[in-house]
């Protein structure tokens, strides 16, 4: 029973995060860390009530402790933002289905897996989209990245197709050889709709705190970096005094992952049984 509630309980806090995310690109911190303090008074209170057994409530602490690493490592390897890696950090509290740890570890493979996959298709679908809105401006500035690194990409591709005429004997080359030779266009593409569709020039009255600045910007005899931690409260109130508008990176909103894998995993974990296959393959 107190399974369900929890899941509840992340199902309500997930879709509040996703519609904020979607609405002002940003997760407030009093949502992330509610979520942390109900998950774990729930458990505790379930251990007080079924005969003083706290398995679930440790298990939750382990799963905290795990995604707080896991969630700091994705944050400072600059692959989420700081919202994400705080809801990454409140799941750790809610994922552990069982009392049994090996059980608690392939719930979080599984929703690793999915969340891995389901993001990589949300980025490309939502970017595709950017692209298409504004055409015009990711042909020139996709133009504009070619001409500036032409002789490191021109390099990747010719020793790309290099291992791909080697890979023709060699299957493991000639993948290699396929994926060298086409990085560097993703690289390009994520690049200009990066520079095109993810800069925005806004008002001052409308920076936040944490949000990105898309170069360093010079105050009075100082500059503020433009650091991945983004801006803080300081920050923005020595801005007021120099500028009126200030250029920011806007990340996509990604918190619809979250939702989308979270309900994927209950999926595979109560009605597909996907899990039985890690026992299958001896894990």
């Amino acid at each position: 029973m107190v399974i369900v509630v929890l899941i509840c309980l992340a199902l309500v806090w997930i879709l509040f995060a996703t519609i904020q995310d979607l609405r002002s690109r940003e997760v407030a911190n009093w949502l992330n860390f509610s979520l942390i303090i109900f998950a774990l008074g729930l458990r505790f209170f379930y251990g007080l009530f079924s005969n003083f057994n706290f398995n679930l409530f440790y298990q939750g602490l382990i799963g905290l402790g795990i995604f707080f690493v896991l969630g700091n490592l994705f944050y400072y390897g600059k692959l989420f933002a700081g919202g994400d890696a705080k809801l990454m950090i409140a799941l750790g509290t809610i994922l552990p289905f069982s009392e049994n740890f090996s059980t608690n570890v392939k719930i979080f493979l599984w929703f690793f897996l999915i969340f891995f996959f389901i993001g990589a298709i949300y980025g490309l679908l939502w970017s595709f989209v950017l692209m298409v809105k504004n055409f015009g401006k990711f042909k020139k500035e996709f133009g504009k990245q070619f001409r500036e690194r032409k002789s490191v990409i021109l390099f990747f591709m010719f020793l790309g197709l290099l291992l791909i005429i080697v890979g023709i004997w060699n299957f493991l080359v000639l993948y290699f050889g396929v994926l060298i030779f086409v990085l560097p266009s993703f690289y390009l593409y994520a690049k200009s709709i990066e520079e095109v569709c993810m800069v925005k020039n806004i008002k001052i009255k409308d920076l936040r705190e944490g949000d990105w600045l898309y170069k360093d910007l010079k105050i009075g005899s100082r500059t503020i970096k433009a650091k991945w931690e983004g801006i803080n409260n300081k920050n923005i109130q020595e801005i007021k005094k120099y500028h009126k508008k200030v250029l920011i990176r806007e990340g996509i909103p990604f918190v619809p992952v979250f939702l989308i894998s979270f309900i994927l995993t209950l999926i595979a974990w109560k009605f597909l049984d996907l899990f039985w296959w890690f026992g299958y393959f001896g894990i």
